[in-house]
């Protein structure tokens, strides 16, 4: 059985990993998720990179693949990871400008990190969007330890269409989100088109792993 490492320092990471084990059941999915440092991880690319080496240390070289659930993990640290480590395979999350015709007043749910990293100003540049960022970085956390109330969340969100982003788009930039995406379609309403980037995890795993039969469900 092929061995995937998802890696991340919360919620997020439990979430894509319960997402494969349902999607790709032939995998066997070791969750490697560190909660201890997950407010370092969150603050700076360069504690995150420094903490997920030594926690990945132990698998490099021993898995078909690690996946990095953390977001900006991923978009700061992807490409070290694969030079520096060449006989093991990483993906991530990628901020990919997605292919449906543009919308207006598209929102991006984001924490402040990923917003400081050119990765992102170049993401929100090829969009070729009207795009709103809303930062939330006590989310996370609170939906880490479950205390993110629904009444919180409806209200953050009811303010943004309160103040003209009444939206039928949402980008997550986060993997915590993915938890609420139910919330997001009661307030947007069921038009809303949510870019998470789990399709996108699913289908470089399948490319990379060469699982093709699943693979073409996905086309």
């Amino acid at each position: 059985m092929l061995k995937v490492v998802i890696y991340d320092c919360g919620y997020g990471g439990e979430l894509l990993a319960d997402w494969l084990e349902a999607e790709l059941p032939i995998l066997e999915i070791i969750r490697v998720i560190d909660w201890r440092n997950a407010h370092k991880m969150q603050s700076s690319s360069k504690y995150a990179r420094r903490i997920a080496e030594t926690d990945l240390r132990p698998y490099v070289g021993r898995v078909d693949l690690i996946i990095l659930a953390n977001h900006l993990l991923a978009i700061t640290s992807l490409k070290y990871f694969r030079r520096k480590y060449k006989s093991q395979r990483f993906i991530g999350f990628n901020l990919k400008k997605p292919t449906s015709p543009p919308k207006d007043n598209s929102i991006i749910l984001t924490t402040k990190a990923v917003t400081k990293t050119i990765n992102y100003h170049n993401f929100v540049f090829h969009l070729r969007r009207r795009t709103k960022t809303v930062v939330l970085d006590t989310w996370p956390a609170k939906i880490d330890d479950g205390e993110l109330t629904m009444q919180e969340i409806r209200g953050e969100l009811s303010r943004l269409v309160m103040h003209g982003s009444h939206s039928q788009e949402v980008f997550l930039i986060c993997s915590q989100f993915c938890d609420i995406e139910k919330e997001l379609v009661n307030v947007f309403g069921r038009n809303l088109k949510i870019h998470d980037g789990l399709s996108d995890i699913l289908r470089e795993t399948c490319k990379t792993l060469r699982l093709r039969g699943s693979l073409k469900k996905l086309k």
